[in-house]
């Protein structure tokens, strides 16, 4: 069965440095909260607002071996009053968890973008 993930954060500055650290953080929550292995992820599309063009957040995915993981980068629709330097991700994965119990993941100031969402 194929399920999809959702997890956001957002940057402190538009830096590549940031956008790899932030981006990195989410993802191993992601997989940590889920208890994922690598090979059981399908592919991963990011996006980032308009605000952080200093790096792709899927280079920082690649530094954490999931080499032959297919990877998207895109940017976030603009949308007036939206969250400020904001990257996302729909990790979709391989696994027998129900869709219920998928554990999403939401950090610093994305925390409140879906507390429906948030796992406990």
């Amino acid at each position: 069965m194929v399920r999809g993930i959702r997890g956001a954060t957002t940057a402190d500055a538009n830096t590549k440095e940031e956008i790899l650290g932030k981006s990195r953080e989410l993802l191993d929550a992601v997989i940590k909260k889920n208890e994922l292995k690598i090979e059981d992820m399908v592919s991963i599309i990011f996006s980032v607002t308009d605000d952080l063009d200093a790096g792709f957040p899927a280079l920082a995915v690649r530094e954490m071996g999931l080499s032959y993981t297919p990877l998207f980068c895109t940017q976030e629709m603009r949308v007036q009053n939206s969250l400020k330097k904001c990257i996302r991700l729909l990790v979709h994965v391989n696994t027998d968890i129900d869709q219920k119990n998928i554990k999403h993941v939401f950090l610093h100031g994305a925390q409140n973008l879906r507390p429906d969402l948030v796992a406990e």
